[in-house]
């Protein structure tokens, strides 16, 4: 399931610490954005019903994921600020970064943590019901991307008419890479 709610920074009174969705007063500047949930694990935490999901953001926006959680009416177990000071208490907020992937101009950084949201780490979970397997699902989110990654090799527009490459590929990665450097120094800055 694909979140796109637009996040903007929130300038109402006693909340300006916060981000939030277009639409909400005094959202300032929002922004799209868009992320990927897919559900893992229904089950409980601490007697209460949750769903253990793997959250993937497509862009970069300042609480990006604990803003469109809340906004699809699931706030993440443990974090305060977003349940609107409901949820107080597990002992952290339950979001765990279980794999990043960088790739950056000279190599692939890749990072991975163990998932801590098990009965053997955390005896408040006791998982119900699996819908998918998060070592499955990594695998092929990091599949897909390798086939992406080929094809985009193996494809080499040309203009037909001198068989020479076709610049708007090239023109495409530049718009693209200045967007993400104007994200980046927004993101710097916050």
């Amino acid at each position: 399931m694909t979140l796109r709610f637009a996040i903007g920074k929130n300038t109402a009174e006693g909340m300006t610490h916060m981000m939030c969705i277009e639409g909400t007063e005094g959202c300032e500047n929002p922004k799209p954005c868009q992320s990927e949930l897919i559900v893992l694990e229904h089950g409980l935490y601490g007697g209460d019903p949750v769903t253990k999901v793997l959250l993937q953001p497509l862009t970069g926006r300042t609480h990006q994921l604990r803003v469109h959680c809340s906004a699809a009416g699931h706030p993440i177990v443990g974090d305060f600020t977003y349940s609107l000071k409901k949820d107080s208490s597990p002992y952290r907020m339950m979001l765990h970064a279980y794999y990043l992937r960088i790739p950056t101009s000279k190599e692939l950084i890749e990072v991975s943590a163990p998932d801590p949201f098990i009965p053997a780490m955390d005896s408040n979970w006791v998982p119900q019901r699996a819908v998918h397997w998060l070592d499955k699902v990594i695998q092929e989110l990091k599949d897909k991307s390798v086939r992406a990654v080929e094809e985009k090799r193996e494809v080499l527009p040309s203009n037909g008419a001198t068989g020479t490459p076709d610049k708007t590929k090239d023109l495409e990665t530049k718009e693209q890479r200045v967007q993400y450097e104007e994200w980046l120094a927004e993101w710097a800055l916050e």
